[in-house]
């Protein structure tokens, strides 16, 4: 069955092999986009060019609120104006409960008909 399914698949490889790639690359911008050295290199180089006079305090704050948004989540800066921020990542899921040795698997008995009659 598997030699069987792999055949009626294979013209769909190149596709499930665009999609991980895919998965990789935006799993490697996502942890570069968080990365705490990262973070502190932007706000870094906004000091610096405020220092430098290269743009204005007001810039420099403009720039470190949306550091802080990307950060936190937020899609709007002061003033409700949007900056330009991206999107925020997506909350994590809960990790899957493990069983332990020995441990039956937890059975789902919403729809016992025993339960609905109060046994």
């Amino acid at each position: 069955m598997d030699i069987l399914w792999t055949l009626l698949t294979l013209p769909y490889a190149p596709v499930r092999g665009l999609t991980s790639v895919v998965k990789v690359i935006a799993r490697e911008a996502e942890s570069r986009q968080y990365d705490p050295a990262n973070i502190r290199r932007e706000l870094e180089e906004l000091d610096r060019a405020a220092d430098a006079g290269d743009i204005t305090p007001e810039e420099r704050d403009r720039g470190q609120q949306r550091v802080l948004d990307r950060l936190t989540g937020a899609g709007a800066g002061a003033g409700g104006a949007d900056t330009g921020a991206t999107p925020a990542r997506p909350p994590r899921r809960p990790a899957a409960r493990r069983r332990t040795a020995g441990q039956a698997p937890r059975v789902d008995r919403r729809d016992d008909p025993e339960r609905r009659r109060g046994r």
